[in-house]
């Protein structure tokens, strides 16, 4: 069984697609031990309640998230995680990986990670990735461990610096990132 993190942050309109993408996790064997950021564990918002979605994960995974930075700390030791998946991956999250801020239970368990050299998966789900986060995005795409679930504009017309990653990669991301590989095409 490959033993993972699922680091959560605040995109809150993917949280349903997050759902399915973890179900399919678990159906191909992965052990997921979930990690959420501070907005995540306490916002409540019109897609969920925090506690709710809380208790979704935890019914999903068989475990509690880790909602704090102390608790965070060991996935890259003595938890033994094997990769972190982070899905969602807000902007600000974005760039938190990028400058090395460890500020949430989720920047730390990245931090645990690449410290260790272990890879990191990221799904990025930003309104201003092609924007102010263009350069974290690509200092990101260019960093050692860190792979990237292939993503798109979303609704280019109205949102020109919005991008999602396809939620239904997930999985394959992570078994290619497990190998050293990023999964290709990473721009669909």
């Amino acid at each position: 069984m490959i033993r993972i993190g699922l680091g959560v942050t605040g995109s809150f309109c993917t949280f349903k697609n997050l759902l399915a993408a973890a179900e399919d996790l678990i159906l191909r064997g992965y052990d997921i031990t979930p990690v959420f950021s501070f907005n995540v564990a306490s916002l409540d918002t019109r897609f969920f309640k925090a506690a709710d979605f809380a208790d979704e994960i935890a019914r999903l995974t068989g475990k509690r998230p880790i909602t704090s930075i102390v608790d965070a700390e060991p996935i890259g030791t003595s938890m033994g995680l094997e990769l972190m998946l982070v899905a969602p991956c807000t902007g600000n999250t974005l760039s938190k990986i990028a400058h090395g801020i460890t500020d949430t239970p989720v920047t730390m368990a990245v931090k645990a990670q690449l410290r260790n050299n272990r890879p990191v998966v990221l799904s990025v789900s930003s309104n201003d990735a092609l924007g102010a986060n263009a350069k974290n995005l690509g200092l990101l795409l260019n960093t050692r461990n860190v792979y990237f679930v292939p993503f798109a504009q979303d609704a280019p017309e109205s949102k020109s610096n919005s991008l999602i990653a396809d939620t239904t990669l997930i999985a394959d991301t992570c078994d290619a990132a497990l190998r050293g590989k990023q999964l290709e095409p990473v721009l669909i």
